[in-house]
């Protein structure tokens, strides 16, 4: 049974990791691979909206991915969009990519070798990466304008969604524990985190939700 001073602090991290950006047109979006197919629904929904012309998916596959998404997170992404309405080419697809630095960086080259020109991202990601996403693309592309988005959703949603609380609290604590130690080694732009943020994580890690934490925190 989780505590409510647990689901407490669960909600004060999802509220830090989220940008609360607010959408607007970009020349071109990179809608970031994961177990979440809802970041290709919202990819689509962003299209219909004039948001980008173009959208780049990127992502191999994961622990997590690897029996869902055996073709790849990229690939499964692709397909989803043009099922539900995406044209084909309005989709490129980097199929190579392992975590967030190589899903910004393999896009970014795939984009130059396409000859599209780039002024402003539209990053699309999982709720709670919004923030992860957005350090690393500022460290990776600098000088180039950083939209984050997501699929629009309460905490209590997001929860319902997965339907593994503990999971949803594990990767929480885990993309903040990369916000902290990442810029540090170059990986990401660093990040103003309150202390009533940094404090509640300190809980979740003593109190065990410590499964996607980074081995290389030292």
């Amino acid at each position: 049974m989780i505590s409510a001073r647990v689901w407490a602090d669960a909600r004060r991290l999802w509220g830090y990791h989220l940008m609360r950006h607010e959408p607007r047109p970009c020349s071109v979006a990179i809608g970031l691979g994961s177990h979440d197919l809802g970041v290709a629904d919202t990819a689509v929904s962003l299209y219909r909206r004039g948001m980008m012309p173009l959208v780049v998916f990127t992502g191999a596959t994961s622990r997590t991915t690897r029996e869902r998404m055996p073709r790849g997170e990229a690939v499964h992404y692709r397909e989803r969009a043009i099922a539900l309405g995406m044209p084909g080419s309005a989709v490129l697809v980097e199929p190579c990519a392992r975590n967030t630095g190589e899903n910004i960086r393999l896009s970014r080259a795939l984009l130059q070798e396409a000859a599209v020109e780039v002024s402003s991202v539209l990053l699309i990601s999982k709720p709670y990466e919004e923030r992860r996403a957005y350090a690393t693309a500022s460290k990776l592309w600098p000088g180039v304008p950083i939209v984050s988005a997501s699929t629009p959703m309460s905490f209590e949603e997001y929860v319902d969604s997965i339907q593994d609380d503990r999971l949803v609290i594990d990767m929480l604590v885990g993309a903040l524990q990369r916000l902290l130690i990442y810029p540090a080694q170059g990986f990401m732009t660093r990040q103003v985190v309150p202390g009533e943020v940094t404090a509640a994580y300190e809980r979740l890690c003593r109190e065990g939700f410590t499964s996607r934490l980074a081995a290389d925190a030292g």
